[in-house]
């Protein structure tokens, strides 16, 4: 069996263009939902959301780190990890944290921070934390990784469709609210059955190495949760906010994640199934 960090997930240059469209739609859908007085509200009241960003942008690292020390996975797996801790909030995680009865606002609040900010946060973060590892940071000279791609990638995934949908939002609030929800959906359904597709095509590398990620992506994200709400807890937040803090922190925006990892990883194995 070919080593993991050697396998290439075939995506031809037409069916990235699809991918890009279709997750720039779906943060365009994201972003119908952000408003402005969502920021006016972190520093009106900072304590709460500063510890949700905490949890997200240094724990969540932190951890990610800590697990590739222990598990030592391939090189390609590793970087996948790191590339995810860095991604920002996803946006199945407002209806997650509704459904479990936590702060659905800071839930919001957060991920429409991290989404507007991933612009600048998750290149940089990306290049701290993954140099902060041997065996990232060893893969990342070997591949000889332009900062400057992945900045325009997230510009076109994140920075344009998030200034729209927040313009739309702004401007014209009535409409936005009665188009949110079916493109939420419609959008999110569409990436869904694009993997789908991508996983069938991809089927004979996937069935010989879904089996070593799998695991770790369960401990993975179950210790984001787990500490993602024993840290709000900690400081002596409510429930209802360390479930909002939980979620945030364990469900990222791998959509965009994987758009960078065959885009400008070069749909390098390890990444890509992570």
């Amino acid at each position: 069996m070919t080593n993991i960090d050697d396998i290439v997930i075939n995506f031809d240059d037409s069916n990235l263009l699809v991918l890009n469209i279709i997750l720039a739609f779906l943060m365009f859908g994201v972003a119908l939902d952000i408003k402005v007085q969502d920021f006016k509200q972190l520093f009106r009241a900072p304590k709460i959301p500063l510890i949700g960003l905490f949890s997200e942008y240094i724990f969540l690292p932190l951890l990610t780190l800590a697990l590739i020390m222990i598990i030592k996975p391939h090189a390609s797996i590793a970087l996948g990890m790191v590339l995810v801790s860095v991604c920002p909030g996803g946006s199945v995680s407002n209806f997650m944290v509704h459904l479990s009865k936590g702060n659905a606002a800071l839930s919001v609040l957060l991920t429409s921070f991290t989404t507007a900010s991933a612009i600048i946060l998750t290149p940089i973060a990306f290049a701290f934390w993954a140099g902060m590892n041997p065996i990232t940071s060893e893969l990342l000279q070997t591949l000889n990784v332009d900062p400057e791609k992945i900045v325009k990638t997230v510009i076109f995934l994140i920075f344009i469709p998030v200034t729209i949908g927040m313009f739309l939002n702004h401007k014209y609030p009535n409409l936005t609210e009665k188009i949110k929800r079916p493109i939420a959906n419609i959008s999110m359904l569409i990436f869904l059955g694009f993997v789908t597709v991508a996983l069938v095509n991809n089927y004979s590398k996937m069935q010989d190495y879904l089996h070593v990620v799998f695991l770790i992506v369960l401990v993975h994200n179950g210790l984001a949760l787990f500490g993602g709400y024993q840290i709000p807890r900690l400081f002596k937040l409510s429930k209802k906010n360390a479930r909002a803090i939980s979620i945030e922190t364990g469900i990222q925006n791998s959509g965009l994640g994987l758009v960078l990892a065959l885009q400008v990883f070069n749909g390098l194995g390890g990444m890509v199934l992570i």
